[in-house]
């Protein structure tokens, strides 16, 4: 059943909160470059949602599969709010993004940690920002994931690697949000490829099975069954192949970056700083959605998610408020 039957139309509390310094300068949205599966739309999120560009798929999106800004404690390039400006600002744009949903879609966002200002402990602002956009939306969080990139820069640098007084921060939040309790999901989509002792096992047809210590009863031949993969645990280590499902490796991620930056050079274009990975969005575009479903990307930076979406044939919308990394991302579906 959908979380919002019978509770009337979801609505922000109060007004936008401002943007920071450096956010674009507020303009008409629209239309910078189509596909014949999707389009990209330059303009404030909060603009575009009261669009006709968005106003005309309520209802339908299947996924908004997202990386907002993170809520660092200082400011980027690309204008990110900072503190409980991010808090508001993300509460207020959940009730907007879940009318957009058809009723068995879901919202996955992606946010990474953040450390308080001048010293080494931990702020809990993702936190509170993904749970306050979770209540906000009336949505239901079916599961919290962790995005493992054991090849990330040792950071923050001053307490990891000047006084050596934390771990590397490798990880960011990822919380898969549904206003349903059952939306379309499929872990057979995005089954990762069997261990060499799972192979064997396979092999020899030969498991020891009984009662382990947790009180689980194993039959013996529960395990002997060839599913065609593992399925996909909840932590995800997209930077090791051998833990992605094999179609993921169509992609290659030094092959993709390099054409998408390549084209930012010749057009005189700023790449964008902090460009998601395309196995993030390829995992959660297989495993919730079909082919021709919709999916959008409120905070499309270079549009990966767009481009993902065009290589598994589904449709898409992307939005950046930014035009010069909208113009950029065109090099994602460039032919040469």
């Amino acid at each position: 059943m959908n979380a919002l039957a019978g509770r009337g139309p979801i609505k922000p509390d109060k007004a936008f909160v401002p943007g920071p310094a450096g956010t674009p300068r507020r303009q008409k949205p629209k239309v910078l470059y189509k596909t014949g599966l999707g389009k990209m739309v330059t303009g404030l999120i909060e603009d575009v949602l009261v669009s006709e560009h968005l106003s005309r798929v309520k209802g339908k999106v299947n996924l908004i599969f997202t990386s907002p800004p993170f809520p660092l404690v200082f400011k980027k390039k690309y204008g990110n709010r900072t503190g409980e400006e991010y808090l508001a600002w993300l509460r207020q744009l959940a009730p907007l993004l879940t009318e957009l949903l058809a009723p068995d879609g879901s919202i996955v966002v992606e946010i990474g940690n953040a450390w308080n200002s001048g010293d080494p402990t931990m702020s809990t602002l993702p936190l509170r920002a993904l749970l306050a956009f979770q209540e906000a939306g009336r949505l239901y969080l079916c599961q919290h994931l962790v995005c493992h990139n054991p090849a990330r820069l040792p950071s923050p640098a001053q307490w990891v690697t000047v006084e050596r007084i934390r771990l590397k921060d490798s990880f960011t939040h990822v919380w898969w949000m549904a206003p349903s309790k059952r939306p379309n999901a499929d872990n057979r989509r995005v089954l990762t490829p069997y261990g060499a002792d799972m192979l064997k096992l396979l092999r020899t047809k030969s498991y020891n099975g009984g009662r382990r210590p947790s009180g689980h009863v194993i039959s013996e031949e529960g395990f002997l069954k060839n599913h065609g993969g593992a399925i996909a645990p909840n932590a995800l280590e997209i930077d090791d192949p051998a833990r992605l499902p094999e179609s993921f490796l169509k992609i290659s991620n030094t092959a993709w970056d390099a054409k998408y930056v390549k084209y930012c050079r010749a057009k005189a274009l700023m790449a964008h700083p902090a460009r998601m990975r395309p196995e993030l969005a390829m995992f959660f575009v297989e495993f919730l959605t079909r082919k021709q479903d919709l999916i959008l990307d409120p905070f499309a930076g270079s549009n990966t998610t767009g481009r993902v979406a065009e290589v598994l044939d589904r449709q898409w919308i992307s939005v950046e408020a930014n035009h010069e990394y909208a113009q950029g991302s065109r090099g994602r579906f460039a032919k040469r």
